[in-house]
């Protein structure tokens, strides 16, 4: 597969989790663009999975983000990203660089999501998470 997107822009990857945001990082861009809320967590809170320090994280996330479109840098976002609101202050930091957001949306089969689920042992959460 290819991609297109400017080469300067905010790319949002959107999808639940299992559906391979973090695989399609690693395919198609460098490890320094991604900006994985995930890893943030982990920054803050020393646990990827504490969904507790999302809030802590998604700010240290924005702000990096913030300096690398402010630095010229193409710049992706790696995180959930399903619902309009949580796309909504990064739509908004795109528009405040004068940058381009760019969703690419990655749509797979709720069944293919659970089954990813499962094989990760650090993902201990039920089935409701990836139908909401």
């Amino acid at each position: 597969m290819k991609i297109s997107v400017p080469e300067l822009c905010l790319v949002v990857l959107v999808g639940v989790t299992g559906s391979g945001k973090s695989s399609f990082a690693r395919e198609h861009f460098l490890p320094t663009e991604v900006l994985s809320s995930d890893f943030c967590r982990g920054l803050v809170s020393d646990d990827e999975n504490d969904q507790a320090s999302t809030r802590d994280a998604f700010d240290v996330l924005n702000y990096i983000a913030a300096k690398r479109l402010s630095a010229g840098r193409l710049t992706v976002v790696e995180a959930t990203n399903v619902q309009r609101e949580a796309r909504a202050p990064l739509v908004a930091l795109a528009r405040e660089h004068d940058v381009l957001p760019v969703a690419v949306v990655l749509a797979m089969p709720e069944k293919l999501c659970h089954e990813r689920n499962r094989d990760r042992p650090d993902r201990n959460f039920g089935p409701h998470v990836v139908a909401q």
